[in-house]
Formats: C-alpha cells, structure tokens, sequence
C-alpha cells in the first residue's frame, strides 16, 4: 500500500513539473465574424517597439512560425490590401521562483509505537536540513491581434505566455511549438 500511494504521489508531481513547462495559452474572438472570408493577412508590425526586446533570429523564428499556422488554414501573406491585419507585441519580464526541499532524518526511532526506541514514551533523535535555491528566469507574453481590413475592428486575439528559454537551439524547436499551440485557439482548423 506505501508504495502504491508513493508512486501516486511521484505521478501527481510529475505531472506539475511538465505542466509548468509549457506555455499559457488564452484567446477570445468575435463571435459573429465569418473567418472563412479572410483569405489574404499581413503583418502589421510589433506594437510599440515591443520587438527591441528580441534579436533578429527570434523574429524571424515567430513570423515564420505565425506565417506556417496561417498558411495551414488557408490564407496566403501579402504586402498589402490583405482581408486581416495581424499585429504583434511582446511583453518580457524578470522572474525569480524560490523551492525549499527539508530532508528529515530519523535517528533513534519513536516509541510506544512498533519498532525500536530508546525510554518509556519514546524520545528520538532526529536531523532535518532545509536547502533553499533561487532561480532566476525570463517569462514572455506574446499578443497577437487580428484586425478586419475593412472594419479595422478586432476579430481575434491569442495571447501565449511562457518561460523564455535561454539557449537558443531550444528556441529554435520551442517557439514553433508554442505558436502551434496557440494558433490551435485560432477559430478556424488547419485544413492539412
């Protein structure tokens, strides 16, 4: 039974740690917009400079990814005179979390209990040593808008936040995966 209820235990914290990992995902859409008639986008930049907070291999890495998703549903970037307008903006933060792990060892064992212990009604001696570590991390927010050409209102948002990782062969094969998520939010499926 103590092992059945540890490895419970094991399965809910792994399931924590791996859900922590991923990007945060929210979005909200017109309901009444028809999204099969935008058949044409374009982008319309990053919102107030937000993109100085990333290098040129970042963007291109979020553009393409963004570019991929759409081009899956059916629509085709242009220059100009697009059916949507899509803008970008980028929010970065300093975080730090803080864990605290208390190993406790148990020395001369408890009594009246089954077992060994020293005296009447048991006394024990027994250790337990806390070890605190900080660990400092980027989180990112991305916010994508989509506006109708002609109306210049909003039909959809996604909104992705997530831990920044620092090297930059893990960007390479995150950032498609987290927009792929996100855009899985989009109102209409990839047709491939």
């Amino acid at each position: 039974m103590k092992n059945l209820s540890k490895q419970l235990m094991l399965g809910a914290l792994l399931m924590l740690f791996s859900v922590v990992g991923f990007a945060q995902v929210k979005s909200d859409y017109d309901k009444e917009a028809d999204f099969t008639v935008y058949k044409t986008y374009s982008f319309q930049g990053w919102q107030k400079d937000s993109d100085k907070q990333l290098n040129e291999f970042d963007k291109k890495r979020i553009l393409d990814a963004l570019k991929a998703e759409f081009d899956a549903r059916g629509m085709t970037l242009v220059e100009s005179d697009a059916d949507a307008e899509v803008a970008l903006y980028l929010v970065l933060d300093s975080k730090s979390s803080t864990t605290a792990y208390t190993n406790f060892v148990g020395g001369m064992g408890y009594g009246p209990r089954w077992g060994w212990g020293m005296g009447v009604g048991g006394m024990g001696m027994a250790t337990a040593t806390t070890t605190y570590n900080e660990d400092d991390y980027t989180e990112g927010t991305l916010v994508v808008d989509m506006y109708d050409s002609t109306g210049k209102k909003l039909v959809w948002q996604g909104v992705m936040t997530s831990v920044v990782q620092e090297k930059p062969e893990k960007r390479d094969k995150t950032i498609p995966k987290k927009i792929k998520k996100l855009m899985k939010e989009y109102p209409v499926e990839p047709s491939n």
